[in-house]
């Protein structure tokens, strides 16, 4: 069986290829998705819903990719067109070969304010 986190590694980087194909070879036909915007969205619905949003992304720098079992948990920082950063972590679980859910974790910018007025932003 393919390394989970390279298949987690070729789904990001097919945002950042703008590669639909690529992506498509990696999420499987029973797919669900799930965010705080998404409630277990399938597979058409998310290309649909999300992978337009491939246009804006330019780049991910992973921070954490951490297989367990057969679960990829992912944190990064993309980078959009731009120039606006964030910071997201993923659930992506992994079958055969195929990412058959995503759990995703959203809402940071970077720099991220803290209640206290400091920021959040991570050495380069």
């Amino acid at each position: 069986m393919r390394d989970l986190v390279d298949i987690a590694r070729r789904s990001y980087q097919a945002y950042v290829d703008k590669d639909r194909a690529a992506i498509e070879a990696v999420i499987a036909e029973d797919f669900h998705f799930s965010s705080p915007l998404d409630n277990r969205i399938d597979r058409r619905t998310y290309f649909e819903r999300c992978w337009p949003g491939s246009e804006t992304i330019s780049d991910f720098r992973f921070i954490r990719l951490v297989r367990d079992g057969d679960q990829v948990f992912v944190t990064y920082e993309g980078a959009g067109a731009s120039g606006r950063r964030f910071r997201n972590t993923e659930v992506l679980t992994i079958r055969d070969g195929k990412i058959v859910e995503a759990e995703v974790y959203f809402g940071w910018n970077i720099p991220h304010a803290a209640p206290e007025g400091g920021f959040l932003d991570t050495p380069e």
